[in-house]
Order: structure tokens, then C-alpha cells, then sequence
């Protein structure tokens, strides 16, 4: 039986080609991303035509999508967040879904706390100082004994408290949705509220597109605060965080995911900003382990074996 799999993550098996190779092994018609961008509706209805599979990244599969999709019966994401699937369409229209869960844990904190590290000790600056021929010496931040408010505490939000406290950092969680009843490793559970007044660093790795960083969080915060953000750009409102750079409040703050990508809006404007194009998952190991895990993923929901 000959099938077709699409692809949407325009990386897909760019570091290592052992994902399609297991598709093709098992007989998959791989039809590639055409654009070397994430798609658009329009353009992943097209890519969709006669695809029994999708190996999906964050386009857009909501209910329109996925209706004009006649033969695809199985998605399989790269990654863990399902925002852009519509479920429960999928469901009705009897395609399976499929995430990679444990994938991007390790690069994803491992990236969060190099960011933090870089604004804390404010390398960019002085780094760009120095290639001007200026010797300016800063003084930073520690981890040690530091205010840390981690927002989300999931497989990477406990990955980034684990490293944090090898730092000696002073952790803080925040997380409405979790049972603090089964947690048995000392963990200190706070409101939203009393965290944004406490902390010195805020971490988002909540899921979900509802803001929870808009201007009364913002006035809550002490005057230069570090802010990470590796979750979802719809956390923050845009233009608050704007507010918050100019005044202080924020004293630095890394964003791997946006509003809109790829983005070029006013946060390019700040030097006191990081700004990554949603790399957070990109480390050879990281790819393939959630590539490979998809792939499986896509055969096992098509019943098909490599």
C-alpha cells in the first residue's frame, strides 16, 4: 500500500536524516515544506492535497484545514504544544494527533538557563563595549541566593528549577493547575501575585494562550527584573512588556517565541533584549530524538511498520 506524508517543520531532518529515512524505509511518498518557512492556512491546505500523514510543526490545522484534508488520518507534531491543532475537530473527523512530550525538556532548559546567564552578567553589553574599544566593566547578577519565579511547572519548568538550584538560586513555582499534593521534593508554591513581587527573574513555560503578563502583573514587579520566555508569546501582552523596557521595570529579557513569527517588531528595537527565532528545541539531540519519536508516532497511528 502506497501512502503520502507530508511535512510541515522546515528543518525536518536537516541535522540528521534518519527520520526520513525511516519513512522511506517504510514506503512513505515524503512530501517536503516547499517554503523553508513555517506555512500559512492557505498554504498547508495545499501541501495537505492527497496526504495520508502530516509530520507537523506549529501551521495552522484548525477545522478548516483539516476538513479540506479528505485522505489525512494521522497527525503526528514535533514538539508538545497542540494550540494549533484543532482536537477536537481532528477527533470528529477521525484524525489521530500525536505529540513528543519528553522531547524538548533538556534543550529547552539547558537554553533558558544560557540566557539567563548572558543577561545576568550582561556578556552582550560588554562584549560590544569591548569589540568598540571601550573597557567598561558591569557589575551583574548572581544566581546565588537569587529571586527566581518560575511560571509553569512541567517537565521543563522542573528541569530549569533542577538546574537553577545547582546555582543556588532561591526558587519560587507558580503553577494553578498542578496537584501540590504528590510533589514530595520541597518545592515553595506561590501565587502569581506574590511571585511578581518577590522575584528578581521570571521564567514562563506555561502552556496555553492566555496572557498572564499584562500591565497590573507588570506594576506588581520590583524595578529590573530579568524576564524568560521559551513557552508561548501570546503570555505576555506586547505592548506592556514594551512599557516595562523602557521604564526599568524590566531590566533585560530573552524571548524565543512570539506573537507572530518570524518577527520584527519593536522588541528588536532594545539592546537590552535577546532575541532567538524559536530555537529552543534545536540541538541535534533534541531534533532527532522528537523527529524520530513523531515519525514513530505517524506509523504506529497509520498501522504501518518500517
Amino acid at each position: 500500500m502506497s501512502y503520502k506524508v507530508a511535512i510541515g517543520p522546515s528543518s525536518f531532518a536537516s541535522g540528521d536524516s534518519t527520520p526520513k529515512m525511516i519513512l522511506e524505509q517504510a514506503g512513505a511518498e515524503i512530501i517536503p515544506n516547499p517554503y523553508g518557512r513555517r506555512l500559512t492556512e492557505e498554504e498547508i491546505i495545499r501541501h495537505l492535497t492527497n496526504a495520508d500523514g502530516l509530520i507537523a510543526g506549529l501551521e495552522p490545522l484548525n477545522r478548516r484545514v483539516l476538513s479540506s484534508a479528505s485522505k489525512l488520518r494521522s497527525i503526528a507534531r514535533v514538539g508538545v504544544g497542540m494550540t494549533n491543532v484543532d482536537l477536537k475537530a481532528a477527533e470528529e473527523l477521525g484524525i489521530k494527533v500525536s505529540n513528543t512530550p519528553d522531547g524538548p525538556t533538556q534543550a529547552v532548559a539547558e537554553m533558558t538557563l544560557a540566557a539567563l546567564l548572558v543577561l545576568c552578567r550582561k556578556l552582550i553589553s560588554t562584549n560590544s563595549a569591548l569589540h568598540a574599544k571601550r573597557w567598561d566593566k558591569t557589575i551583574g547578577l548572581g544566581l546565588v541566593g537569587a529571586k527566581v519565579l518560575i511560571v509553569g511547572y512541567g517537565r521543563i519548568g522542573r528541569l530549569v528549577r533542577e538546574l537553577l538550584k545547582a546555582f543556588g538560586a532561591d526558587v519560587v513555582i507558580c503553577d494553578p493547575h498542578l496537584d501540590k499534593s504528590l510533589l514530595v521534593d520541597g518545592e515553595r508554591f506561590v501565587s502569581l501575585d506574590v511571585g511578581l513581587r518577590e522575584a528578581e527573574v521570571v521564567s514562563l513555560h506555561a502552556s496555553g494562550e492566555k496572557v498572564l503578563l499584562g500591565p497590573k502583573e507588570f506594576a506588581k514587579m520590583r524595578d529590573g527584573v530579568i524576564l524568560l520566555n521559551s513557552a508561548r508569546g501570546e503570555l505576555v501582552e506586547e505592548r506592556s512588556l514594551i512599557e516595562a523596557l523602557k521604564s526599568g521595570k524590566l531590566q533585560g529579557a530573552w524571548f524565543d517565541v512570539f506573537w507572530k513569527e518570524p518577527y520584527d517588531g519593536p522588541l528588536t528595537e532594545f539592546d537590552q533584549v535577546i532575541l532567538t527565532p524559536h530555537i529552543g528545541t534545536y540541538t541535534q539531540q533534541c531534533r532527532l530524538s522528537m523527529e524520530t519519536a513523531a515519525v514513530n508516532n505517524l506509523l504506529r497511528d497509520l498501522e504501518i511498520t518500517s
